[in-house]
């Protein structure tokens, strides 16, 4: 059995769950909808304040799509009712980020300004904490999958560097270093 698969999703208040036909399962929440469409195999059940996805057999094939869907509900279940944050931070001299509504406006060493337009269900601000700081970037929404494909695309347009580091990068994450040239001691 699925560690993951067997556990409940609990349904917090003001979540409500749909199963449609075709297995598309719908969550509505404070903060909006969002809908996935499950495999045909795959059970989902509302009892009570809980859901409940099941399996029919104990192939492979199933046995892997039992905790995925069941950590997809979980994740528009979370979204609906308290959403997702991911902060970025640009590490580098004269590297900005201003946020226009749902444009984004870098300045990342280039010879240009990148525009970049977010979709309408992500909201981003950008601020600096103190002079000398490095700007953050903070992208928040109802819809994970959405916000982590977003945050990979800002991250990929000046992806950091393993000398120095500098680049757009996640708050906290751990970057792999690379020595510098060595002096040549003969």
């Amino acid at each position: 059995m699925s560690r993951i698969g067997k556990l409940p999703v609990n349904l917090p208040l003001g979540v409500t769950i749909q199963v449609g036909d075709y297995n598309v399962v719908t969550v509505k929440g404070p903060l909006g909808t969002l809908t996935q469409k499950v495999d045909p195999d795959i059970k989902v059940a509302v009892e009570g304040g809980e859901i409940k996805v099941s399996r029919p057999t104990d192939q492979p094939r199933h046995r892997s799509m039992h905790g995925l869907y069941r950590a997809l509900i979980n994740n528009m279940v979370t979204g609906v009712s308290t959403g997702f944050t991911i902060q970025q931070e640009l590490v580098g001299v004269g590297y900005r980020v201003e946020a226009k509504g749902q444009v984004l406006e870098f300045n990342l060493g280039y010879s240009h300004d990148i525009h970049l337009m977010l979709p309408p269900e992500i909201k981003a601000t950008a601020e600096v904490t103190r002079k000398g700081a490095n700007p953050v970037l903070t992208l928040k929404s109802h819809d994970k999958q959405l916000l982590g494909m977003v945050a990979a695309k800002i991250r990929s347009l000046r992806k950091p560097e393993p000398y120095k580091g500098k680049g757009i990068k996640f708050v906290g994450e751990q970057l792999r270093r690379k020595a510098g040239k060595s002096a040549g001691a003969k």
